[in-house]
């Protein structure tokens, strides 16, 4: 069998059409990872996977991460659960790659919605591959050696997760056990070799080869030329659905603007390698 895949957007996601992901076997997992690569997200409708075979699935592309903060499930702790009613969520409702404050942020993640919104909650992601090959020719060659430090201060302050004595001490473990990162502006994509935009307002500090003031300026301007329309889709969740994503060429952001109704997420996040800039032959 081969997939039925439906493009979004030019230069960013798919829908795959026709498949269980219960029931995947090597070839089309190929397939799977094949047009990963080619459309950096990837979306199923009408999917109903039990955490273990989230975990199969992530599993399929590499070693999975234990995150530092949010909670997971008891039978499955690679499958972290973003519960809006017992996690502050607020902080999604920002443009970021994930845990790009670790040396080897991951490769990218298996998101499962488990429980949707009547209105809201949608997810917007953005392509870094995209918005690269956007800028200028003198600002590309400007960026090319550069690098950026990433810290996980930046999405988790104190003052919002580290409430009571015990989160605090446990924030303030993930701290010493995640210290600040340096990370190249522009990366290249390991697999397809691919120029891509390296920086994140969640966890990008400050360009470390500029002034203070350099730096403030060039990562505003990246921040939004990253995530202009043309870069990027909106995906409006149904329950069932699972998306699968490319993290190390793209930025995303859930939208917080449910209120009070319930948004459960189901995420497993694959282990990547260190980031690396390597100029094309």
């Amino acid at each position: 069998m081969t997939l039925h895949i439906q493009p979004i957007q030019a230069n960013i996601g798919a829908v795959i059409e026709n498949v269980d992901l219960n029931l995947t076997d090597p070839q089309i997992l190929s397939e799977i990872h094949a047009a990963l690569l080619q459309y950096q997200v990837i979306f199923f409708r009408n999917q109903q996977l039990q955490a273990q075979q989230q975990v199969k699935l992530a599993k399929s592309f590499g070693q999975l991460h234990i995150h530092p903060i949010y909670p997971s499930m008891k039978d499955a702790p690679e499958v972290i659960i973003l519960d809006s009613h017992e996690t502050d969520l607020r902080d999604n409702e920002l443009w970021h790659t994930d845990v790009t404050f670790s040396h080897t942020p991951p490769l990218g993640c298996v998101l499962q919605a488990i429980k949707i919104p009547e209105v809201g909650g949608d997810t917007l992601w953005t392509s870094g591959t995209a918005a690269f090959k956007a800028l200028p020719e003198a600002l590309q060659q400007k960026l090319r050696g550069l690098t950026a430090t990433h810290d996980i201060r930046k999405s988790f302050p104190l003052e919002r997760f580290g409430t009571t004595p015990e989160s605090r001490e446990k924030l303030e473990a993930s701290f010493r056990n995640n210290p600040p990162v340096i990370h190249p502006v522009i990366r290249s994509h390991p697999e397809t070799g691919e120029d891509i935009l390296f920086i994140n307002e969640g966890f990008t500090t400050r360009i470390n080869e500029l002034s203070e003031t350099e730096s403030e300026t060039l990562l505003d301007f990246l921040f939004d030329h990253a995530v202009k329309t043309d870069f990027h889709l909106r995906w409006k969740w149904q329950q069932g659905d699972v998306a699968i994503w490319d993290n190390r060429c793209t930025q995303h952001k859930a939208l917080f603007d449910y209120g009070d109704a319930h948004r459960i997420m189901h995420r497993a996040t694959i282990n990547g390698t260190v980031p690396y800039y390597q100029q094309a032959s």
